[in-house]
């Protein structure tokens, strides 16, 4: 099975390694709230404009979130359901009964 002529598991293995920075997962978190500007996300993640901005190219290029100019600014919103399961999933863990539970990470 393929992504736009790309196998799944290649497409799949792209979406996970998008998930490998905190910055990125707190972006996702914001945007499954509401959509946000640019500079409210820099506001309330406090990252460089330039590295949010290329946290978001990745977060486009695998197609988890969009941007749109909305008068003089440019917003960004989650894709459909994809981007909002991606953080969904992020906070469950499968139990023994098979149903979902939170998950709470213990740090020591």
């Amino acid at each position: 099975m393929t992504v736009n002529g790309v196998p799944l598991y290649e497409a799949k293995a792209s979406m996970f390694k998008s998930l490998g920075h905190p910055v990125r997962i707190r972006v996702l978190e914001l945007l499954s709230e509401r959509d946000h500007a640019v500079h409210e996300l820099l506001e309330l993640i406090q990252v460089e404009q330039t590295g949010l901005s290329q946290h978001l190219a990745v977060l486009r290029r695998t197609g988890l979130v969009r941007q749109q100019r909305v008068g003089g600014q440019v917003e960004y919103a989650l894709v459909g359901s994809r981007g909002r399961g991606v953080v969904d999933v992020g906070t469950q863990t499968p139990s023994a009964a098979g149903r979902s539970e939170p998950f709470v990470a213990r740090v020591t």
